[in-house]
């Protein structure tokens, strides 16, 4: 088998990606995309149809609605190519705004609702600051089921679990990224500072029975990938899954479900969460960096709507 087929039998293999194509050549059990890759796939000839579509049945509604009807689009779309679940995200813009979240996740199941989607197929997207994880311990109340993207920190992680959000994405690569450029050095397999925060998450879940799956998120190479076989997912960009592909080198399971770390509890409330963040410079630089960064990219979206109009 190749890597690929490897990892498959360690961890759920997650398609990082709004290309259909990419996603039917892989068969992944799910897909996650952001508005950075909607975006890029809309600027492509054959995606051009589903944002022209979305502005034609618009019928004079809003920017927004159309951003909406077009991220719906491309979930059921996805969903034709994996047996699992696709994950959509909320406008970043939100970040900040508790019940603007919680509407937001509610207009968008209600929409794939309409369109024969049920909601167990669906995560919605929402960036894990201390207002995102309370709109999604709110709508995991009402069964839509969420996943905490923009990820750093253990602190992220733990008030995630204990609002009892379905699925977190860690962000591996831009951890990696900071310390690489803080540091100066070029960080390889097991001493990465991006796998080895995954691997203090997913230990520290098991240690305290949490249930949240863990999915490790954002590579940049296969070898921080391969450091993470057997947490719970892994999503992962097109580039990346054809060179697991090319491969047959072995794949050992890194991470298991069992755990015998001695881990400290760690209480979070809502002053401790921005306290011990604030206290991460890597994790309150890339949260904030990867917020505005989402919401210039849904900007640009808007305005390729709003030129089509």
């Amino acid at each position: 088998m190749n890597q690929l087929e490897q990892l498959k039998q360690y961890t759920t293999v997650v398609a990082d990606t709004g290309d259909f194509q990419s996603i039917k050549a892989y068969a992944p059990q799910d897909a996650t995309t952001n508005p950075s890759l909607i975006l890029k796939a809309v600027q492509k000839p054959e995606y051009l149809p589903l944002l022209q579509k979305a502005v034609a049945e618009s019928n004079g509604g809003s920017t927004e609605e159309i951003v909406d009807r077009l991220l719906i689009a491309f979930g059921v779309e996805i969903l034709k190519f994996v047996p699992g679940r696709v994950s959509t995200e909320i406008d970043a813009a939100l970040s900040f705004d508790t019940e603007a979240t919680v509407a937001k996740g509610r207009e968008l199941i209600a929409l794939y609702e309409a369109a024969g989607v049920p909601r167990e197929r669906v995560l919605i997207k929402i960036a894990s600051t201390w207002e995102g994880i309370r709109a999604a311990e709110i709508l995991e109340k009402d069964g839509i089921h969420c996943n905490l993207t923009l990820l750093f920190s253990l602190c992220q992680a733990v008030a995630c679990a204990e609002a009892g959000v379905q699925l977190i994405s860690p962000f591996v690569g831009r951890i990696y990224d900071w310390y690489k450029k803080s540091s100066g050095t070029d960080y390889q397999g097991a001493d990465d500072p991006g796998v080895q925060s995954v691997k203090r998450i997913y230990q520290y879940y098991r240690a305290y029975g949490y249930k949240t799956e863990v999915m490790g998120a954002s590579f940049r190479n296969t070898s921080q990938i391969l450091e993470l076989a057997g947490c719970d997912l892994l999503t992962i960009s097109p580039d990346l899954l054809q060179k697991l592909a090319d491969s047959d080198a072995p794949v050992e399971r890194k991470l298991s479900q069992e755990s015998d770390a001695p881990v400290e509890k760690i209480a979070v409330d809502e002053k401790s969460f921005r306290f011990m963040l604030n206290e991460d410079a890597m994790g309150t630089e890339k949260l904030a960096e990867g917020i505005r960064a989402f919401v210039a990219d849904s900007k640009k979206l808007k305005k390729m709507i709003e030129e089509m109009r």
